[in-house]
Parts: C-alpha cells; sequence; structure tokens
C-alpha cells in the first residue's frame, strides 16, 4: 500500500520560511520522480516543483528562486524548503509520486493527504 505522509505546514508571516517534509512508502522511493502541488480554495491544484529520480528539478516561474525540492532515498523523503513566503503562497501542499516524469507534470499516480500552508500576519 503506498503511503505519502506530509508534514511540516502551519501559520508563517509574510517574508518567512517553511520547510516541508513528506515520508514515502510502498513504492521503490529511488525509481519514482517526486513533486509538490498545491491547491488554493475552490482553484485547480498547481504545480509547486518536480524531482525526477535522477535529482533533477522544475519549478514554475511562480516560486522559482524561492523554493527548492530535495530529495534523500536513503530515508524514503522529500522535501520542499519555502523561502520568502507570500499570502499568495497559502494553499494546501500535497505531495506526489509516479514513475512518469510527464505524468507528474500534470497530475500523477499517488498523493498524500495534503498539509495546510498560510502565510499572514
Amino acid at each position: 500500500q503506498v503511503q505519502l505522509v506530509e508534514s511540516g505546514g502551519g501559520l508563517v508571516q509574510p517574508g518567512g520560511s517553511l520547510r516541508l517534509s513528506c515520508a514515502a512508502s510502498g513504492i521503490t522511493f529511488s525509481t519514482y520522480n517526486m513533486g509538490w502541488y498545491r491547491q488554493l480554495p475552490g482553484k485547480q491544484r498547481e504545480l509547486v516543483a518536480i524531482i525526477n529520480s535522477g535529482g533533477i528539478t522544475n519549478y514554475p516561474d511562480s516560486v522559482k528562486g524561492r523554493f527548492t525540492i530535495s530529495r534523500d532515498n536513503a530515508k524514503n523523503m522529500v522535501y520542499l524548503q519555502m523561502n520568502s513566503l507570500k499570502p499568495e503562497d497559502t494553499a494546501v501542499y500535497y505531495c506526489v509520486a509516479d514513475l512518469s516524469f510527464d505524468r507528474i507534470a500534470v497530475g500523477g499516480d499517488y498523493w498524500g493527504q495534503g498539509t495546510q500552508v498560510t502565510v499572514s500576519y
């Protein structure tokens, strides 16, 4: 059974930082592409970051230079370091896994339950 469990969300002031973590189980982690998506209420899920099985990363312009995705294959973990946070980064953040890089760029096979990030004073 595949499980992706996110943690690290919370309330942070604009300009602050948060680090999200995702613990994966039930998959051969090193072979999977991993990603983070986010969803605002009433809006579609938005891709935040992808890291492929080889460690190559990709970001949309909205977070490039502020967010960093990384992975630890020994621990079956993927991380999202978020710096210079803005109120518009407020969303539920989801961890995603897929064997296909093309597929994870538009969704993905496996999703976590999400963790809330709120950027506000």
